[in-house]
């Protein structure tokens, strides 16, 4: 799997690893045109130098009035002779020396020209017929500390402009991909309800194709949702429309009929009627839990949304639901529809599962934790793990389409929720509990 790096990151490595690679290479190529150039002037200096002492040398060889023999030329004062030189006949015989001039350094016999030794560059020149030769030796070394000397002297600069060049392209990198920054930072902290366009006006060029491919496929998904929205509005409203009315004919023709057998088929089919209009109200939901729109553009307080309902449930079951607010409001990004969708379930899948003789107990906390628990026999294991499923149901004798908690598991998950189903409820030996935490929602969209 190829690991991933950021492009800002990417860009300044590399572009501080080529410039710095491109600095030492100059560094060298420049360190080795000025040995090549030294070498030019130390072998000019050589030259120079042997021409400049051969007249002398000549000269006093020449007016010697004990002959021919080796003489050493005094030093004024003592001094690191750089250059040292010997002059020799054409035989090798010594006729004058430099005071520090070594004659092992030079070969046996005396040539005129440029030649090197292991430890020595030489330079020859003769006069008086080929007669007389006088050659100038300089250290090897001494070049290469030059050399070393100069290359340094051109790194030295180095130390402070490669650093400098490091601060200046990190800069201009982050400069330049600024807007991209901003532009990932505005996709990655928006909640996953809001479907605006992002901006696509300040983007570099190469990107502006992607912010208009972004917006093109938001705006391609905001019309899928809406579609999905209105046809699941105009088929609630088609379908429980006809159900109620037959429903509502169903009933007259009931209290018509005074045959007793023929009054109970009609109340069957009544009872078949309501159970489809519930039905079909069920599976509607479920396709808007399932289609999207779990979540909003803006946080909403649940608490009154929550009030609402259980005042909606009293009527049905009356003193059966106790309640627990929080003080102060519970925004969230969850869809207030959908909120109520999934409460509702919840509620209602207690109320019709848990045991009459005990309340329902349904709280919301200030950091968002929703919980609805009712008293009643354990659900095992095995069959708690399947609640989730369409149509699955628990061994009970009550009522309904087993597809509450599928609804109330669809907005979880659709809102990037979690529901924890329980049995037995936290705190007790039985019944049943069901909880969510909406908090994650509000508390990461508001720090966005």
């Amino acid at each position: 799997m190829a690991t991933r790096t950021s492009l800002q990151k990417t860009l300044g490595i590399g572009l501080t690893l080529g410039v710095t690679l491109l600095w030492l290479l100059g560094v060298i190529a420049s360190g080795l045109v000025a040995q090549h150039e030294m070498n030019e002037v130390f072998d000019s200096a050589l030259e120079e130098t042997a021409q400049r002492i051969l007249p002398l040398a000549v000269t006093d060889i020449l007016n010697r009035e004990n002959g021919s023999g080796n003489q050493r030329a005094p030093a004024l004062q003592n001094h690191d002779e750089y250059l040292t030189y010997l002059v020799r006949d054409d035989h090798g015989n010594l006729l004058l020396q430099s005071h520090d001039a070594n004659p092992e350094v030079f070969g046996t016999t005396p040539k005129e020209g440029f030649s090197n030794t292991p430890t020595h560059r030489l330079y020859g020149v003769s006069a008086v017929s080929n007669t007389i030769y006088l050659e100038v030796a300089e250290p090897l070394a001494h070049r290469r500390e030059s050399a070393l000397e100069a290359g340094l002297a051109l790194l030295m600069p180095l130390i402070v402009l490669i650093p400098v060049s490091l601060l200046g392209i990190w800069w201009i990198v982050r400069l330049s991909l600024r807007k991209v920054v901003d532009f990932q930072q505005s996709i990655e902290s928006r909640g996953a309800g809001d479907l605006s366009p992002v901006a696509e006006n300040q983007l570099p060029l190469e990107f502006e194709p992607i912010a208009v491919a972004v917006n093109r496929l938001l705006e391609r998904l905001h019309r899928a949702l809406e579609s999905e929205r209105s046809f699941t509005a105009n088929s609630a409203h088609e379908l429980r429309t006809p159900l109620a009315t037959a429903l509502a004919k169903v009933q007259r023709l009931k209290t018509r009929i005074s045959d007793e057998p023929l009054q109970h088929n009609v109340a069957e089919i009544e009872e078949s009627l309501r159970s489809l209009s519930v039905l079909s109200g069920k599976l509607l939901e479920l396709a808007k839990a399932e289609g999207g729109g779990a979540l909003s553009q803006s946080p909403h307080d649940l608490v009154p949304i929550l009030a609402m309902i259980v005042r909606d449930f009293e009527d049905q079951a009356p003193g059966r639901i106790v309640l627990s607010l929080p003080e102060r409001e519970v925004n969230s990004f969850l869809d207030p529809d959908a909120f109520a969708i999934l409460a509702r379930n919840l509620i209602e899948n207690a109320l019709k599962h848990g045991s009459r003789s005990q309340p329902v107990e349904v709280s919301l906390k200030d950091k968002g934790v929703f919980r609805v628990c009712n008293g009643g026999d354990i659900v095992p294991p095995n069959q708690l793990a399947l609640l989730r499923n369409r149509f699955a149901r628990s061994k009970t004798d009550a009522s309904g389409s087993g597809l509450g908690l599928a609804i109330a598991d669809a907005i979880a998950k659709g809102a990037g929720m979690t529901l924890h189903l329980r049995s037995p409820a936290t705190g007790r030996q039985d019944g049943f509990e069901a909880e969510i935490n909406i908090a994650p929602i509000a508390t990461g969209n508001a720090n966005n």
